[in-house]
């Protein structure tokens, strides 16, 4: 299959965008939130019930102490442009990510 995307140098490329992060399989680390330039993720707490709590804005927020962890969800994905830096950074491999030729508009 050929790809409609080129890299500067006519290298062809095709880009895979994050769709869904595995919140039972996220750890919260926080490693692909540092590498997204988009803001297409953020932190969210989580409770020992495993309900979202909310975003985390600030280390602090321990949710009136019902803060058990904290995992990455996905915010926006049409901010996500598919450079697939959150992937080559996650330890647990838990994103789930589409390729732009499989994507219907």
């Amino acid at each position: 299959m050929t790809s409609p995307f080129l890299t500067r140098d006519g290298s062809y490329w095709m880009p895979e965008y994050l769709t869904a992060i595995d919140g039972v399989t996220c750890i919260g680390c926080g490693r692909c939130f540092k590498v997204c330039s988009r803001q297409v993720m953020h932190l969210y707490g989580v409770d020992d019930a495993g309900e979202i709590l909310g975003i985390c804005d600030d280390e602090d927020d321990d949710f009136d102490g019902e803060l058990n962890r904290m995992i990455m969800v996905v915010d926006d994905t049409g901010r996500c442009i598919g450079c697939g830096a959150c992937a080559r950074v996650c330890p647990k491999n838990c994103q789930t990510h589409v390729a732009a030729d499989t994507i219907v508009a």
